[in-house]
């Protein structure tokens, strides 16, 4: 908390400031911790004044508390899960993005992370009528995929005008370029971003990338990895690891078809270009 000055609250005047100094009392919480009648006996002061001063700092620095049953209910109103349109990812993710939280897809090349987010994008503009801001950091995203992908899902042109008039693309290519991209942001958004894969310098086991201080950035991570033995007809399809997750137990997997965007009974979309 806060140094105090004359000023900080109502009431407290500059002579105030300066006795309660004489005694020690020098920030807001020496004040909030301090017994008030030795305080008023030291340094001169009236003690209804401290007791009214210290109830006004207290309302202006500290923590308005709210009960469980009010902390939920706003949680109700300002938290939205966003379904990916791939019913198995759905299920690893309990029911789907969610706002206010980062969910980052890892994985090594090939292993799909792009297209998975092609998917996304292509299903929250078109089926839930959502606006999403997709920010290409190495140039994988063309408006023809997210083309390819809409119709698959419907024929009717002025359907996939509106979802492609949804998504708003912005280019990133070094880390000045997305912190001004990140700066639009807030907190309520459902944040989906993708990870490489990189190779630990003692063990030689795969791990993410960006170090253990990124570590603690993602609420949600899923690791995407090809699933060995499958056949030509297994070629879109991905094994998903569930690695960390606030609601789930780690280690849950399941199979993705990234070739395939909603659930099993959807047609193929856009087999190759899989990233």
């Amino acid at each position: 908390m806060g140094v105090l000055r004359a000023g900080l609250c109502p009431g407290l005047t500059e002579e105030m400031v300066q006795l309660l100094r004489g005694g020690a009392i020098r920030t807001v919480v020496d004040l909030a911790a301090a017994d008030l009648e030795e305080v008023a006996q030291k340094c001169g002061l009236s003690y209804k004044a401290l007791v009214a001063l210290r109830r006004v700092l207290l309302a202006q620095f500290s923590a308005f508390p709210l009960n469980g049953a009010d902390l939920y209910e706003e949680l109700k109103t300002s938290t939205a899960i966003l379904s990916t349109g791939i019913a198995s990812l759905d299920k690893l993710l309990d029911a789907g993005l969610y706002t206010g939280e980062v969910t980052e897809i890892v994985g090594g090349p090939g292993s799909g992370k792009t297209q998975v987010c092609l998917c996304v994008a292509a299903h929250v503009a078109h089926s839930l009528q959502q606006n999403v801001l997709y920010i290409d950091s190495n140039g994988g995203l063309t408006a023809s995929r997210l083309l390819q992908l809409l119709q698959g899902r419907t024929q009717d042109e002025e359907e996939q005008a509106g979802a492609l008039q949804r998504i708003q693309v912005a280019h990133a290519f070094d880390i000045f370029q997305m912190l001004d991209q990140l700066q639009d942001l807030r907190g309520t958004v459902a944040q989906q971003v993708t990870n490489h894969m990189t190779r630990d310098r003692d063990s030689g086991r795969l791990k993410p990338a960006l170090g253990r201080s990124w570590s603690f950035v993602p609420s949600t991570r899923v690791l995407l990895d090809s699933i060995e033995g499958a056949g030509a007809s297994g070629g879109s399809q991905r094994m998903a690891c569930l690695t960390k997750s606030p609601r789930q137990p780690t280690g849950l997997q399941e199979v993705v078809d990234i070739g395939a965007w909603g659930t099993s009974e959807l047609g193929p979309v856009l087999q190759g270009e899989q990233t």
